[in-house]
């Protein structure tokens, strides 16, 4: 399904609402609606119990959002947490200039996608691919271009060099989508902290931020942690909570918002056990992703090429979105930048005494990170497809369907009468719902033809629905109906709860 149908699916079905919509909205701000918040908090949940519950060595904590400006500081957010800008002087529309660069090189990549997509239908089953690739003269030649291009792009970036950023998008010839010229300015950096003031106080004193990440949180709290659980080296803090960026160029709907949600988990580590970690985290998150059913195609490791001034190794787990694949996960070797920084700009030591080695050191940090709504995005564009299915009369319909893993879908169980003018089905629905929604998060429907609640219960995911009918008045069983296969079979009231359970039950992906 194209992204358009998806945005607009999200919206009609109560995922995702643009944020002041009377008021015309605000741009990259969105708002979760009644399924897509019930989605979202399961998310957050699989995360949670996977991290935290599964763990004996992981704990918790939900740190302030505003916190004392030295740490930002320290964190290195006030100096060098910028994005480099450029504007089209004819259009007036601004971008940022790495993600013009990387676009020009996707354009490259197109074109190679098409030859290889050409030799593959001439030459049929016998296509080698990667032989291909690697032996195609005017494939070699524009993949030498990418290279020389993105290398380019990320020295710039790592030396602050927006001088050469600017000339490589003139040497490029990158034009702008909406004037269509290559009138640009000079690239400038633009910090993305969003900035308020503390009380009544003006000016550098008195100026809060509001955090644009979570982790620090985490690592000013280190030793209060520590002490109060009692944990010995190695061992982790996760966090989940809202982080805010001034991003001038946000776009692709959910996937860059200026507020958005983290799963953010820390974990502290004898300095030069920060690579075997670092393997171990990298595994165990994809093994996370892949336990969601969602194909190893759709995911992908991706190497930093230009490492962040507190890392030593950085790899993203990259999610084959509707507009190709992205970041979607963030596993960091953060090394003892952070505790190191705060200990020297507080002047409070953030040591921990390791009884096994008799020493005192700071510790080294292994980072694991997901943006909660891109996780919300991955999940939605997956698993909605447009299929033909049989209607009621034999005949061939066409469903929207949301196939999320059910123990990650919104309403687990939907209970339907099947007529809503006769009493003894709409009583008898009404106690069956009263039973399951003590163990599920239930519906009850009883509006418009069984047919048409069926396709509403699929298009928000529901993976299971109960029909109340005449012969549930006679022998107490009802039909379960599921919603990717369309199977139906009797079941007995009583039986309901133990039935869908296992299935829905977070335990089946933990």
């Amino acid at each position: 399904m194209d992204f358009k149908n998806l945005i607009s699916h999200c919206k009609e079905y109560g995922f995702i609402y643009p944020s002041s919509e009377i008021y015309d909205g605000l741009s990259a701000v969105y708002d979760y609606g009644p399924y897509g918040v019930e989605l979202k908090n399961n998310i957050k949940q699989y995360w949670w119990k996977s991290m935290v519950q599964m763990h004996e060595n992981i704990v918790g904590i939900d740190a302030a959002i505003f916190m004392h400006p030295k740490t930002w500081k320290a964190s290195g957010h006030v100096d060098a947490f910028n994005d480099p800008l450029v504007d089209n002087k004819d259009s007036k529309k601004r971008y940022r200039a790495d993600q013009l660069i990387e676009g020009y090189a996707e354009k490259i990549e197109a074109k190679i996608q098409k030859d290889v997509d050409k030799a593959k239908e001439k030459f049929g089953e016998s296509f080698d691919e990667t032989m291909y690739r690697a032996t195609n003269p005017r494939v070699l030649e524009r993949q030498q271009e990418i290279d020389a291009v993105l290398k380019r792009m990320n020295d710039a970036l790592r030396d602050g060099n927006m001088e050469d950023l600017g000339a490589l998008i003139n040497e490029c010839g990158i034009t702008c989508e909406v004037s269509g010229s290559k009138n640009w300015t000079e690239v400038r950096q633009f910090n993305l902290m969003f900035n308020t003031q503390l009380g009544n106080i003006a000016g550098e004193e008195g100026k809060l931020y509001l955090r644009p990440e979570t982790a620090q949180g985490i690592f000013v709290n280190f030793l209060n942690v520590q002490k109060s659980t009692r944990q010995k080296i190695p061992f982790g803090i996760a966090q989940i909570g809202k982080a805010f960026r001034n991003e001038i160029v946000a776009r692709q709907f959910i996937f860059r918002m200026r507020e958005f949600e983290q799963m953010e988990m820390q974990f502290f580590i004898r300095p030069g056990e920060e690579m075997q970690w670092y393997e171990y985290w990298k595994e165990t998150r994809m093994k996370w992703h892949l336990a969601l059913g969602t194909p190893q195609s759709k995911l992908r490791f991706h190497d930093h090429d230009n490492l962040a001034h507190y890392a030593n190794a950085a790899v993203d787990i990259q999610f084959d979105f509707p507009f190709g694949f992205r970041e979607l996960e963030g596993i960091h070797s953060r090394t003892d930048f952070d505790l190191t920084e705060h200990q020297k700009l507080s002047g409070k030591k953030l040591q921990y005494f390791d009884p096994e080695l008799n020493e005192n050191y700071v510790p080294f940090v292994v980072e694991t990170s997901i943006g909660c709504d891109r996780m919300f995005l991955a999940m939605i564009s997956q698993a909605l497809k447009e299929e033909k299915v049989p209607d009621a009369d034999g005949n061939e319909s066409t469903r929207e369907v949301l196939k999320l893993h059910p123990a990650l879908a919104p309403v687990k169980v939907a209970v339907l009468p099947l007529l809503k003018n006769k009493e003894e089905l709409t009583s008898a629905a009404t106690e069956v719902f009263n039973t399951l929604k003590k163990h599920f998060n239930c519906q009850y429907d009883e509006k418009d033809a069984i047919g048409r609640r069926y396709r509403r219960q699929d298009a928000i995911g529901t993976p299971y629905c109960v029909t109340i009918d005449f012969d549930t008045l006679e022998n107490n069983t009802v039909t379960i109906r599921d919603r990717d296969t369309l199977e139906q079979e009797r079941v007995k009231i009583e039986d309901l709860a133990a039935k869908i359970g296992p299935r829905v039950n977070m335990a089946s992906i933990l």
